[in-house]
């Protein structure tokens, strides 16, 4: 049976899809803020669920709560597909009652973290009891328990998860995850000590900065660089775009790209352009003397700058949340402009 997890983008969220893999350890997780994003991600793993040779699936949505229209449409999809597939929503929010009073696969309980609601549902079955502090410091943090004792410690782990942006979740969900589970795991030895969330408050910077460590030791932002520099590297392919006979690549709301940009194209000698599209539309260019990316920015939006570092702003742009969206979205608009 192949695993889908959908959750919030906060510490909640995220800390259901870390009791979720540790229980299920394969599946394919991603993560959706409210609007339009939830019903754009409930149709990309829909969409995998058809894909799959398997004709058994589990789609689990945490953190969560959707509308009764929102439902009432997942519910006929699934019952459409020809596969077996189980459905379940644990949440916690009580604006979503009406609609968990019509689904029975729609499970809320107003009075805990969806967190703890998780963790719950996977220990009948799964030996996930290594997470019982975590999640009673989640559980406190999520629905305000000053009392708790474990209250401080919890808002410690929500700046560090929720702080935890460096590496984009549009460009790479897979990698963005893996992040964000490794601050859970670093942040499980601070549990039970006296001073456990002070301790932790002062190792954050330590913590983030051990994920990107591979060898000698440098700084943050120098460290960071590489890792996304590999990343595009092994990516490269699904991520190239092109331009007037020119090779570029695409990224999508990544830190420093001016930064990256020029790290990648001194790494990847063969590309012209780097091209970094924020959410809102605005984007930055970036070339290393093969070409002029400010009449590049001027042709394709009315932008500008310097021969190697150009921007503007893209017409008629719509809010993206799956990559591969935005990449057709922008060949397309090269393409007509570039002929």
């Amino acid at each position: 049976m192949n695993f889908f997890h959908l959750s919030h983008t906060d510490l909640d969220g995220y800390t259901c899809q870390f009791i979720s893999k540790t229980a299920m350890k394969d599946g394919y997780f991603v993560n959706a803020n409210y609007g339009e994003e939830v019903r754009v991600r409930i149709d990309e793993i829909l969409a995998k669920i058809e894909e799959s040779e398997s004709q058994e699936a589990f789609f689990l949505i945490t953190d969560l709560n959707l509308a009764l229209e929102e439902a009432s449409y997942l519910d006929e999809r699934i019952k459409s597909m020809d596969k077996k597939v189980k459905l379940q929503l644990l949440d916690h929010h009580a604006s979503g009652l009406e609609t968990a009073e019509k689904f029975e696969w729609y499970h809320l309980d107003v009075l805990k973290s969806a967190s703890l609601i998780t963790y719950q549902y996977f220990s009948k079955e799964h030996e996930i009891q290594a997470l019982d502090t975590i999640v009673k410091a989640v559980n406190a943090v999520d629905i305000w328990l000053q009392e708790d004792p474990l209250f401080e410690y919890g808002k410690v782990l929500m700046r560090l998860v929720d702080e935890a942006k460096e590496i984009n979740r549009y460009t790479f969900n897979h990698e963005n995850l893996l992040y964000k589970h490794y601050m859970f795991q670093q942040a499980l030895p601070y549990l039970g000590r006296p001073q456990g969330h002070i301790e932790l408050d002062e190792q954050i910077c330590h913590i983030k900065k051990s994920f990107f460590l591979k060898g000698h030791n440098d700084t943050f932002d120098n460290l960071l660089t590489r890792y996304i520099i590999d990343l595009l590297l092994t990516h490269k392919d699904r991520m190239t775009i092109t331009f007037q006979g020119n090779k570029g690549i695409l990224t999508f709301g990544i830190q420093n790209s001016s930064i990256v940009g020029n790290a990648f194209l001194k790494s990847a000698p063969e590309y012209h352009f780097f091209m970094n599209v924020s959410p809102r539309g605005t984007f930055s260019l970036r070339a290393d003397n093969k070409m002029d990316v400010s009449k590049m920015a001027e042709i394709i939006a009315g932008g500008g700058g310097h021969p190697n570092a150009s921007g503007g702003r893209l017409k008629d742009f719509k809010e993206f949340f799956v990559y591969e969206d935005l990449k057709n979205f922008v060949q397309n608009l090269l393409t007509q402009k570039g002929q």
